[in-house]
């Protein structure tokens, strides 16, 4: 079950968020020294409590026997265009239409948020995940070489 997120709930979608990455970290190698600020090792209960409290995010997880096992939040941009951020299923969860469950529950709470637009980042060189979100009506509309991140940033989106 789908559920938003309140104040109490942020330790948790911490550990969920910084478990679900890490394992894209170990599978291309990243680690707290050489991508200091990749998902698995920057997001933090103060980062998190400042996007829900002062930005005013929109976040959701999904709820398994009262345990969260996926997250995501949107961020609302302007111009009716809202970003997707770390969107994840921890990984003894997966492969059971969790994530695209909070996909498409995302569509609906941008729409509900006036946006007709969701853009998205991933790391490049993940081309399973690429491919995921093209399945999911993605566009892939570019790429940046950052100097901080040991890979490359690859940037999607779609119209709603």
């Amino acid at each position: 079950m789908i559920q938003q997120i309140v104040k109490e709930n942020i330790p948790e979608c911490v550990r969920v968020i910084r478990e679900s990455f890490l394992t894209v970290a170990e599978e291309f190698g990243f680690t707290p020294e050489n991508a200091p600020r990749f998902t698995a090792f920057a997001v933090t209960e103060d980062r998190l409590l400042w996007q829900l409290e002062s930005e005013r995010r929109p976040m959701s997880a999904y709820f398994e026997d009262g345990k969260i096992v996926g997250y995501y939040s949107l961020f609302h941009v302007g111009d009716g265009v809202c970003e997707l951020n770390n969107l994840c299923v921890l990984p003894e969860y997966r492969h059971n239409k969790i994530g695209e469950r909070l996909l498409l529950d995302s569509f609906e709470r941008t729409k509900a948020m006036d946006c007709t637009k969701i853009q998205l980042s991933i790391v490049e060189e993940n081309r399973r995940m690429r491919r995921w979100y093209e399945a999911h009506g993605f566009l892939h509309t570019g790429t940046e070489k950052l100097d901080f991140f040991p890979f490359t940033c690859g940037y999607m989106e779609i119209n709603l």
